[in-house]
């Protein structure tokens, strides 16, 4: 069963959980789905347009971002529209023993009426983090961290 616009608060998170779920299998060709054939975005600086360039940046982004951990909430929706605030934590070391990082953003997310995603906008700043600060450790769900007002 798809999710679809217009979007209610329980289809909207959902909808957000489905894409943090598809994101975490660091799957381009599978992620990748989700958006329509010519699918728009942004991430940061950089400017994507269709599928097969979103495989591509998928690809390379999880050939540098080792030990990829990801969350997504939901910031607000409104008809095919929603906006998430997220966190990853990654690794720049395939063997993990590089420095780690935590990456904290917005996306705002457009869907067609079929409810896959035309557009998605991502603003995203890194920080770095020690081994001790890290929140998405294996064997931890992601969904059952406290994340603090501090970092909301």
């Amino acid at each position: 069963m798809s999710i679809k616009p217009p979007f209610t608060l329980a289809s909207a998170i959902k909808k957000v959980k489905v894409a943090q779920d598809l994101w975490n299998s660091k799957e381009p060709a599978k992620v990748a789905l989700a958006y329509t054939h010519n699918t728009i975005w942004r991430n940061r600086g950089c400017f994507l347009s269709g599928r097969d360039e979103v495989i591509e940046f998928l690809t390379q982004k999880w050939k540098t971002e080792h030990g990829y951990r990801l969350r997504k909430e939901l910031f607000t929706f409104r008809d095919n529209k929603i906006a998430v605030q997220f966190f990853y934590e990654w690794n720049g070391q395939s063997d993990l023993k590089g420095q780690w990082h935590r990456t904290y953003g917005m996306e705002n997310w457009t869907y067609d009426e079929d409810g896959i995603m035309k557009k998605r906008m991502m603003c995203g700043n890194d920080i770095e983090i020690n081994e001790d600060e890290r929140w998405f450790k294996p064997g931890v769900d992601v969904d059952s961290v406290e994340i603090t007002e501090k970092h909301l």
